[in-house]
């Protein structure tokens, strides 16, 4: 088996870098030496504006931003409403005895 995937990766034609029907027009990189600094500041704009956009993860970014933000509101959410402040804290003093008790929400807190 692997000796005709050998065989037969040797009798391909030569690498598509060679049998390209398209040619580039210009050669890449530049010398930049030879160009003037304003296109080299144009050139390197350049590439940094694609680099961004080939490395740009917006799924990643939005999932992160989505994780980030549940677990700020999860922790408010639980300090105001479901944490017991009385072992925490003051029991004469309770930050959010309005709140939490507001409607009968939790009537052990109260």
């Amino acid at each position: 088996m692997f000796s005709t995937l050998v065989r037969r990766t040797a009798q391909q034609s030569p690498p598509y870098v060679y049998t390209n029907p398209y040619k580039a027009r210009k050669l890449w990189p530049p010398d930049f030496t030879k160009i003037s600094p304003k296109h080299q500041f144009r050139l390197e704009r350049k590439y940094k504006r694609r680099a961004k956009l080939k490395w740009a993860r917006p799924r990643w970014t939005k999932a992160v931003k989505i994780v980030q933000m549940g677990s700020i509101v999860f922790v408010a959410v639980y300090g105001v409403l479901f944490l017991d402040w009385n072992s925490q804290g003051s029991p004469d003093n309770q930050p959010f005895h309005g709140v939490c008790c507001q409607n009968g929400a939790i009537e052990s807190l109260c």
